[in-house]
This record gives C-alpha cells, sequence and structure tokens, in this order.
C-alpha cells in the first residue's frame, strides 16, 4: 500500500518541533492533520531543489531566484500524459503540500510583523491546508521521464506537489493589486 506521509519521511511530531510557538499565537482547539481525510487529495509528484532545511530555504520566489540554482519538478508516471501541451507554456502555477508544516497554527507572529495575524492573511506555510502556491518559469519538459526544469522553487527538498497548471498573465496578474501597509517595489 503508497503510504505518501511514510515515503517522504514525514512524521507528526517532525512539523511540530520545526516551528516554534511565538507570543501571541494561537491553535486550533482540533489539529487538522489528526482529522480523517475527505478530500482524496493525492501527491502528482515531488520537487527536488537545493534546500534541504528550513533555515536555508528562501521564504519566497523572489529570494530563491536571487539565491540562483534551479529545482526540478518530478511527475509520477501515472500522471505523466497530463503534461502535454505544456511546453507551450512560459510559466506554470505549482500547488505544493508544506509537509513538514503545522496545521494548527490559526493566529500567527511573524518575526517581521508587530502584531499577531490570522493565518488566511499570511503566506506562511503553518495552516490548517499547508498547500504552497508558486509561479516558476519552465526552463525545460522531459514528457517521458516526468522531468519539468524550473528557474527557481521556495520548497524543501522532496516537497510533494498536489497540482500544475499554466499561468497565464493575461488573467492570472493583477498590476494594481495590494496589501495595506505592506510596502513592495
Amino acid at each position: 500500500m503508497h503510504d505518501p506521509q511514510a515515503e517522504s519521511g514525514f512524521r507528526m511530531n517532525e512539523a511540530k518541533t520545526m516551528f516554534e510557538t511565538r507570543a501571541g499565537e494561537r491553535l486550533l482547539e482540533t489539529d487538522p492533520a489528526d482529522m480523517p481525510p475527505d478530500g482524496h487529495v493525492v501527491f502528482i509528484g515531488r520537487i527536488v531543489s537545493p534546500w534541504t532545511s528550513r533555515e536555508t530555504c528562501p521564504k519566497n520566489m523572489r529570494a530563491a531566484r536571487e539565491a540562483g540554482g534551479g529545482a526540478t519538478l518530478l511527475v509520477d508516471p501515472p500522471y505523466r500524459d497530463g503534461l502535454a501541451g505544456l511546453e507551450r507554456a512560459s510559466h506554470v502555477i505549482i500547488l505544493s503540500w508544506f509537509h513538514h508544516a503545522p496545521r494548527n497554527l490559526i493566529v500567527q507572529k511573524p518575526r517581521h510583523a508587530a502584531e499577531p495575524k490570522g493565518v488566511f492573511s499570511l503566506r506562511s506555510p503553518a495552516r490548517p491546508n499547508p498547500v504552497g502556491l508558486h509561479v516558476a518559469k519552465l526552463v525545460g519538459l522531459d514528457i517521458g521521464s516526468g522531468r519539468i526544469e524550473l528557474d527557481a522553487i521556495d520548497v524543501l527538498d522532496g516537497t510533494p506537489v498536489i497540482d500544475l497548471k499554466p499561468y497565464f498573465a493575461s488573467t492570472d496578474a493583477f498590476a494594481d493589486a495590494t496589501i495595506a501597509g505592506r510596502d513592495e517595489p
């Protein structure tokens, strides 16, 4: 029987010790990781990245690009036919599963923030469903081997991938999008 958690080397206690609790943070009464699954989400592949620890992993895609070095998404054999036509895309959206992140932290106090914030106002990997969103440049694609070469990625080596989509600048980009109180170039 295929056990994605065992395959990834993930253990529940690992997520709980990888993230420290800060003043002002709150946990959910029930950890979503302990609830029965209801979405039947499957991992379609894994990321191969140069990042092996939380301390060295870039905090976002901009930092990952600045750090240099590419990454590879390895798509599992049953899903490789789904890559047909992807070579037309210059960029892809990757949905990953932050398998090391705690799922019960509902209010967080980021190091850079003065006040705690709700998880849904943050891009932190610690969330009830630890789904990551990444937009990467498609550098190379080999459908037969399921290899997708990317310009960069901001996740740990071995991170599971739950979906992959082409990025459409015409519908996915909003030049006027802002976050009040956050300065971004």
